[in-house]
């Protein structure tokens, strides 16, 4: 076993050219041993990734993956110097993997780390919101907290879009919200099958709470709209009761929205979409990404959907 699959715990195709990378830096490129330790903790890092794909070759690996990658960097808080060190790191070492022919391609040559100094916003991981929206709600209220929280993370929705939703607002059947967002832009926006369910719990309860001629979706104890301070404030109290590790509030659901669809799409234009955004630099927060079809990619890839197919209409 070579130096490199000795230090991953990798053997065969992908640690034995690393280590012949490193071999070339050190004897060949004269570098420091100190460089060289940082080639290797960066290409290490990205060695493990590699080995999680279906595909663990390093000739299989694509721009699309690399855009993954660089979106996975960002979520566990890597910085945007970092991840350009790191990204050079990795176009240094398929410039020698292409030299070496054991490559065809440098798929690191266009994909640029996000910029120094904007980090990709807090978010929760898949697992710890589905622990959140998985907690069975014990009263009226609390059922209708649940179906807030739901339609805001299955469809990436503002604290004030959320506030502002009438009854007329949600198409149940048809699976859609619609939403007026920033400067009175209205969308059509998907809702996934895990909100709707929750959607449904609630209407049952909201007549016994809201009067007749009530049109808000989401009402307080009183019968009226409810405030935008106080979805913060029961999103807060939500987390504390159901045991978050974190403090939650409204826009950490739509940024995890936003990230975890980035990071199982790879489609940056639908998120642009999905989210309301006028300038997709502002998207570009997350991650740096292309762009496919926004209503196959919310189906496909939101980790609470699993719905049937609908379509995404701006208007």
């Amino acid at each position: 076993m070579t130096r490199a699959a000795a230090e991953t715990g990798l053997a065969g195709a992908l640690a034995e050219p690393l280590d012949g990378f490193l071999r070339y830096l050190a004897s060949e490129k004269r570098h420091s041993p100190r460089t060289c330790s940082s080639y290797r903790d960066d290409l290490k890092r990205f060695l493990l990734w590699v080995e999680q794909q279906p595909a663990p070759d390093w000739r299989a690996v694509t721009g699309h993956d690399l855009r993954r990658y660089v979106a996975l960097q960002s979520r566990e808080g890597l910085g945007g110097r970092s991840i350009a060190r790191h990204l050079s790191a990795i176009r240094r070492f398929y410039e020698y993997l292409l030299r070496e022919h054991l490559a065809t391609d440098n798929p690191a040559l266009d994909i640029r780390a996000p910029r120094a100094g904007r980090r990709l916003p807090r978010v929760a991981d898949v697992d710890q919101l589905n622990h959140l929206l998985d907690a069975t709600p014990d009263d009226p209220l609390e059922i209708r907290d649940l179906s807030m929280f739901e339609l805001m993370y299955s469809s990436g929705l503002r604290l004030s879009e959320l506030a502002g939703l009438d009854l007329h607002s949600v198409d149940q059947r048809g699976g859609e919200v619609r939403v007026l967002g920033k400067g009175s832009k209205e969308r059509i926006l998907p809702v996934g099958r895990r909100a709707l369910e929750a959607l449904a719990r609630w209407l049952e309860v909201r007549s016994a709470i809201a009067p007749e001629a009530e049109r808000a979706l989401y009402v307080s104890r009183r019968g009226d709209r409810l405030s935008t301070r106080s979805i913060q404030s029961r999103l807060s109290r939500w987390g504390l009761a159901k045991g978050a590790d974190q403090r939650l509030h409204p826009h950490l659901l739509r940024h995890s929205f936003a990230s975890h669809m980035l990071e199982s799409s790879g489609d940056l234009r639908a998120v642009q979409e999905l989210l309301g955004h006028a300038d997709i630099a502002t998207t570009q927060i997350y991650t740096h990404l292309d762009f496919q079809h926004l209503a196959k990619v919310y189906d496909q890839s939101h980790p609470r959907a699993r719905r049937g197919q609908k379509n995404i209409r701006e208007r």
